[in-house]
């Protein structure tokens, strides 16, 4: 047993409930109220209870010596070499693929071939794209009725050339061209400035997220739904599940599963092409309205099985998602929404998923993992960002600073608390400290992840399912974006102050001074020597400017509305008078 061991199954163990005695005595005693966290890994409730370091050091100890039979693996699956006799001429199958298409845009090369034995499994096919000495190696997917399918995304104008390679002699060798043009597509996004992203082109993206972890499996009308109130909203992502969650509020069936029924269970090795074609439309859907798709690849949410695939079925999922959406521009990945509540996994599949992922991902979209209660070690080579979850009820977007130190990579609060009205604290917030949070995690140099929970009878909650918004945070989010959009680089960057109230923008050009919920009568500001500038107070929520009239110089005290929530903004517009 380990620290990511089901609480339950050390309470059914003799020596693992006696380790556990010591160390956490409330929950043995209680283990038959304490509802679903006693399937949580014994790590999170240690962190829960805050149990010192020393007691956990000794419990981990103790557990190690606890013995568990070891899991059964299922043999991985490998392709089958004589899949297609040596009759079968090469490159027999029939291909179609565009003379020409748009830099940025995906290209699809698509193949009429064999459909006999289990392709899923039976059949490997990739291409390798080149340009100016520049290959590019692109794994392609099964996606049924003897439809195969290789998605590029060309991120160079010019003509490339490409070339297949397949254990399928009727997939294998073939040749062509494509004339890649000029687009005015952005491109996937990407970290820039250390702290920040930009699209493909070069033009700078801010994650205003929202969370819908299962609006993909609700009913198409929801769904439609869904996209129309996007539409409509500032935000520029969205967090979702690849497979169903089943949690509270959120337990419907899909229509769709991603792999074909095998009695009770699953069948692993052959995949439901109609569920991630389903799943593809949807990002597409939010592609064309400008949001990134933050797509979660595992979460602890599961009652059908799919957290425990095994090793050999977890890869072989893995490799086929990724084949068929890398080629989308619109996508990102997280390897798991809480992975350390994820009792079947351990760092060491974290680890090698995040190595498949970058190995099948050609376009190297942006890559994370999202912690419960513990951060995961974003040191790892693989991970581009850091996803995180608030670790304290209330500290949260004050640690982003010390976090971007800490990792040197952009810091995306993305589940601060929703904003809602809950037993549940996570799901409780007003929607002024919703805003707070989000003033506080900009202004400190990261970038927040919006979420909705008010109850509803019918279980349509934003949060998991989507539909409509009733909540009041969002207007003011899109108020603050529009203020970070009008910082000359398009990005708020903290400021050194002394203050404990964050300062960010462009130093001695554009700068917002927030109060978060202290009420100044007035607050000193220093405008650069030899500069005019306009400043502007600002009540974050009733999202009013007022530009006084007028210019200031050098070091001024601004008088203030005495209530919170209030900010500052300085914007150098001119070069001061000179005296003499």
């Amino acid at each position: 047993m380990d620290d990511q061991t089901r609480t339950r199954d050390i309470l059914h163990n003799a020596s693992g409930r006696s380790a556990l005695e010591k160390a956490l005595p409330d929950v043995v005693r209680n283990a038959d109220k304490m509802g679903g966290a006693i399937d949580l890994p014994i790590a999170a409730l240690t962190t829960l209870f805050k149990v010192k370091a020393d007691v956990q050091d000794e419990l981990w100890e103790s557990l190690s010596k606890v013995a568990v039979p070891d899991r059964v693996e299922v043999e991985p699956v490998t392709q089958n070499p004589e899949y297609e006799g040596d009759d079968v001429p090469l490159t027999s199958a029939s291909l179609k693929s565009p003379d020409s298409a748009k830099v940025n845009s995906p290209v699809e090369l698509v193949f009429e071939g064999p459909s006999h034995g289990n392709p899923f499994t039976d059949v490997e096919l990739h291409a390798y794209f080149t340009l100016d000495g520049h290959e590019v190696r692109v794994g392609g997917f099964y996606d049924g009725d003897g439809r195969y399918i290789i998605r590029f995304l060309p991120e160079k104008t010019g003509t490339w050339q490409f070339r297949t390679r397949s254990t399928a002699r009727s997939l294998d060798g073939h040749n062509g061209e494509l004339d890649i043009e000029a687009s005015p597509a952005r491109g996937r996004v990407k970290v820039a400035d250390s702290f920040h992203f930009s699209y493909e082109n070069g033009e700078v993206y801010r994650p205003v997220g929202t969370t819908l972890y299962a609006w993909t499996h609700q009913t198409p009308e929801l769904q439609q739904e869904t996209l129309e109130t996007l539409t409509s909203s500032p935000f520029t992502k969205v967090r979702m599940c690849v497979f169903p969650k089943a949690f509270i509020f959120n337990d419907n069936e899909p229509d769709l599963y991603p792999f074909e029924r095998n009695g009770q269970g699953w069948d692993t090795e052959k995949f439901n092409p109609a569920f991630f074609q389903h799943l593809e439309n949807r990002v597409q859907d939010l592609g064309e309205l400008g949001i990134e798709a933050d797509i979660i690849l595992f979460h602890p949410y599961d009652r059908w099985g799919f957290q425990d695939l095994g090793k050999a079925a977890d890869e072989r999922y893995i490799r086929y998602l990724v084949r068929r959406l890398a080629a989308l521009p619109n996508v990102w990945w997280s390897l798991a929404n809480e992975y350390d509540f994820v009792t079947t996994k351990r760092r060491e599949d974290w680890d090698r998923f995040g190595r498949i992922v970058v190995e099948e991902d050609h376009a190297s979209h942006l890559l994370s993992i999202h912690n419960g209660t513990r951060f995961y070690d974003y040191s790892a080579n693989w991970a581009t960002h850091c996803s995180l979850q608030k670790v304290d009820y209330y500290k949260t977007a004050e640690l982003v600073q010390d976090l971007r130190d800490k990792w040197g990579k952009p810091v995306v609060m993305d589940e601060i608390g929703y904003e809602g009205d809950l037993e549940y604290e996570w799901g409780s917030l007003s929607p002024t400290e919703v805003v707070r949070r989000a003033w506080e995690t900009t202004l400190r140099g990261g970038y927040y992840t919006h979420g909705e929970t008010y109850y509803e009878d019918n279980d349509q909650l934003w949060w998991a399912k989507g539909g409509r918004l009733v909540g009041h945070s969002v207007d003011r989010i899109a108020f603050l974006d529009r203020l970070s959009s009008e910082s000359p680089t398009g990005r708020l960057e903290p400021i050194f102050s002394l203050s404990p109230t964050p300062i960010s923008g462009v130093k001695g050009q554009y700068e917002i001074h927030y109060n978060g919920y202290s009420q100044h009568k007035f607050r000193t500001i220093d405008v650069p020597d030899g500069c005019a500038a306009e400043i502007d107070v600002i009540d974050t929520w009733a999202m009013t400017i007022e530009t006084l009239p007028e210019k200031f110089h050098g070091r001024q005290t601004v008088q203030m509305p005495a209530r919170p929530y209030m900010a500052l903004r300085m914007r150098v517009v001119d070069t001061a008078p000179s005296k003499a």
